[in-house]
This record gives structure tokens, C-alpha cells and sequence, in this order.
């Protein structure tokens, strides 16, 4: 098989824009409109809001790579990079350098991608790593390729251009990617095809020898952020962990052509769903703000960091519900307290039961009306 690098046409992206006419469109709109309803929002409720998206962006991102980071870390990070707070001590090496990847791209969102930046965000993802070359192009000899399958029944889907061409390739990508930036002399005009070409270009360069994939999608948000002016608030790994069979598929399905119609489709519809989803938790910190000031003053130590735990999980909420067995595992209580906090909980319609008996669980009320 021939791949995309190999082909003589190589990297002049062939693709028929008619397919995502409708979605660029709906991207225009809903950008608009999240735009709008950030700035009708208190600065508290602002910042909630991004927090939310980055961390998001931070867990989803290595996730899809099979990395679980701590939630409690990537916060902690993330809040002491936007000057929030002092943080504390970070256990999870991995998810400080996500954290500091996520405010890093949002910084030098309207910078030029340079060389020293993609090593930099490197070193950052590759933190607390053992064993790999951080901050360099691979330069070991043997191929670089996506397989899959047992040892001995491995089925290859990609092989990627050999460690001795990357410098080139790479030096090629980065020119490419600054001379269509907005306001350029190839000004491509329609950041969400150029958020998904650049990504589709360098993941078949894969230049380093691990975290390709999660730089990759920081060079995409970096796309978007530049084509709207500002720091995009979405979260696109979280969109592709949804479905990430239908990411590599995608992948695969277009790196064997330059005709890459059907993946700026994927790619341009799951930026589109990202934005939904951007929609959805802008709505949701605005929902908690209301739903502590109605309560300000009413719960107590326990019930307080039990209702931020069920609301740290975001617009999806806490899985199975709150149970007693679990309010006492959070708060290290008694069956007897945890029992009366949450019917005092219930009782102020903060807390709404779902179920009877033994199967009794409670979902945080976030509907209230505020005073």
C-alpha cells in the first residue's frame, strides 16, 4: 500500500468543501452565540466555564491515548496556570504537563507554531515519562507504524515517513500552517478545515516518538483559536473520546490518499459537536452558580463537599446517583448522618430521590429558582 506521504501529489490536500458547507455554517453560528452568551456572564462564571473546558481537554486528550489522569490534579494545575490559585503539590507528573499544554496553547493561541514550541509542548505531555526522547524529532531507525493485533498477527494501518525526513517534513508543516494563518498570504479563510488538515497532516508525519496525538489536537485547537480571534472554548478530545473508534478509522480511511474529503466530514462535524458540548457546560456553570447562591449558607461541611464532588463529574452528572453507602465513604461519616444529611437535602429540594428502599439515589436539583 502506498500511503498519503508517498504519493507524488504530496502534501497538496485535495477536497470538495460542498460535503461541510452547512456545518461551517452552523460552526459560524454557534461561535457566535457562545461568544455572546460568555459575555453576558459574571467573571466567575467565566472562568468556571473555561476551567471546566480544559480539564476536560486535558483528561479527554489522554484518554483517548490510554492515559487516566487524577481529575484532582489536572484542576489543581490548571487553576494555578490561569494565577488562580497557589494549587499545592501535584502528585501526577502526566497531568501537570497536560495542564500546562491546555494553558500554554491558549496563551500563544495567536503565536506562530515554531519548532521550539512543539518541543516544548512535548517536554510538557511527556512529564513524569521514562524512556522516551522528550523534546526532539524521533530519530531511530526502525518505522514508525500504527498496528494492531496479537504478536505475530499484527496488521499494519499506517507506516509514517522515516526519522531521516521528519526535520524536512516537519519544516514544511510549519510553514504550511503559519502562511494559511488568518490575515496571510494563503489566508485559507475557513478555520475548521484548516484545524482538521492540520491535523490529518501532522499525525502522518507523526514526527515524535510518542504523544503525536495528543500534540496533534493541540495544533487543531490552535487553528480554531486563531481563525476566531481568541481562545476557543471546546473541547475537541472530548468530542473525538466519544467515538474514538470512528477517530482512527477516519484516520486510517484517508492516509492512503490526498483526497481528504470524507475526513474533513468526520472532522469538521465532531468540532461542530464540541461546540454543542461548550454550549451545554457554559449552561451547566451557570446552573451551580445559582444553585450555591439559592443555597448560600444552608448545607453543611459534609453535604457541601458531597454536592461539589457530584458536580465536579459536569452536565452528565454523578453516575448512578448519590446513595448513602457512597455519602458516607465521601465524607467518612456514619450510615445514620449520611441518612439525615440527605433528607434534610431532600427536604430543601436540593437534592432530588430517584428510586425506593435500598435502591434509593439522589441527583443534585439543579433547577431551582434563585431568589
Amino acid at each position: 500500500m502506498r500511503y498519503n506521504w508517498q504519493q507524488p501529489d504530496w502534501p497538496e490536500f485535495r477536497y470538495d468543501t460542498a460535503e461541510v458547507e452547512e456545518m461551517l455554517f452552523d460552526f459560524a453560528q454557534r461561535a457566535g452565540r457562545t461568544s455572546g452568551l460568555l459575555e453576558g456572564l459574571s467573571q466567575e462564571i467565566k472562568s468556571e466555564a473555561i476551567i471546566e473546558m480544559m480539564i476536560a481537554e486535558a483528561i479527554k486528550t489522554s484518554e483517548i491515548e490510554g492515559e487516566y489522569l487524577s481529575r484532582k490534579d489536572v484542576m489543581s494545575s490548571i487553576r494555578r496556570n490561569l494565577g488562580l490559585q497557589d494549587g499545592g503539590q501535584v502528585s501526577d507528573l502526566r497531568a501537570r504537563g497536560a495542564a500546562d499544554l491546555m494553558a500554554n496553547v491558549r496563551d500563544t493561541y495567536a503565536a506562530p507554531l515554531t519548532e521550539d514550541m512543539l518541543f516544548s509542548w512535548h517536554k510538557m505531555i511527556m512529564l513524569g515519562s521514562k524512556g522516551i526522547n522528550t523534546g526532539q524529532w524521533r530519530t531511530h531507525s526502525e518505522p514508525m507504524q500504527i498496528i494492531s493485533g496479537a504478536i505475530g498477527r499484527e496488521k499494519v494501518h499506517f507506516e509514517a515517513p522515516s526519522s531521516n525526513r521528519v526535520p524536512e517534513e516537519m519544516k514544511r508543516f510549519i510553514k504550511w500552517f503559519n502562511e494559511t494563518a488568518p490575515k496571510t498570504k494563503a489566508d485559507m479563510n475557513k478555520s475548521p478545515i484548516r484545524s482538521a488538515i492540520a491535523h490529518l497532516y501532522f499525525e502522518s508525519i507523526h514526527p515524535f516518538e510518542d504523544g503525536n496525538g495528543r500534540i496533534g489536537r493541540a495544533i487543531s485547537e490552535k487553528a480554531l483559536s486563531q481563525g476566531l480571534g481568541y481562545p476557543a472554548l471546546l473541547s475537541l478530545s472530548k468530542s473525538i473520546e466519544a467515538n474514538k473508534a470512528d477517530y482512527y478509522k477516519g484516520l486510517m480511511a484517508t492516509q492512503g490518499s490526498n483526497e481528504i474529503t470524507e475526513w474533513l466530514v468526520y472532522f469538521v462535524g465532531t468540532i461542530v459537536s464540541a461546540q454543542q458540548e461548550a454550549e451545554a457546560q457554559i449552561s451547566f456553570s451557570l446552573q451551580k452558580t445559582k444553585f450555591f447562591d439559592h443555597y448560600k449558607g444552608q448545607f453543611n461541611e459534609r453535604q457541601e463537599k458531597v454536592i461539589s464532588r457530584m458536580l465536579e463529574e459536569g452536565e452528565g452528572g454523578f453516575k448512578g446517583g448519590m446513595s448513602a453507602k457512597k455519602y458516607m465513604s465521601i465524607t467518612k461519616t456514619s450510615k445514620a448522618t449520611a441518612t439525615r444529611d440527605l433528607q434534610e437535602l431532600v427536604t430543601i429540594k436540593a437534592f432530588m430521590p430517584i428510586g425506593s428502599g435500598r435502591s434509593t439515589h439522589y441527583d443534585v436539583n439543579l433547577g431551582v429558582k434563585a431568589h
